[in-house]
């Protein structure tokens, strides 16, 4: 069984942890700026024409969608707590 964490690890966890969401919100909020941005300049220019932006939103979007999973949904574990757990199964191969 795995050790618990110290206080400090436990900190630095959380500290990266939370920079981590810090960093998904600001690829966010920039993606959200730029293509409202191009949705309105295409609106202002082409009047219905050819939605080209949709291009740049889609591609970029899917990037967004894949930092949102590694950040929120699929999030690692610490290297701490999987260093950890192959000492512990060293240390059962051993005996």
């Amino acid at each position: 069984m795995a050790k618990q964490l110290s206080d400090e690890q436990i900190y630095e966890e959380a500290r990266r942890r939370v920079k981590e969401k810090k960093g998904f919100w600001g690829h966010f909020g920039v993606w959200a700026a730029i293509n409202t941005m191009l949705i309105i300049i295409w609106a202002l220019t082409n009047l219905g024409g050819y939605p080209w932006f949709l291009w740049p939103l889609g591609i970029w979007g899917v990037f967004v969608l894949f930092h949102y999973l590694r950040v929120f949904v699929f999030e690692r574990r610490s290297d701490i707590a999987a260093i950890e757990k192959e000492v512990e199964r060293i240390k059962r191969e051993q005996k």
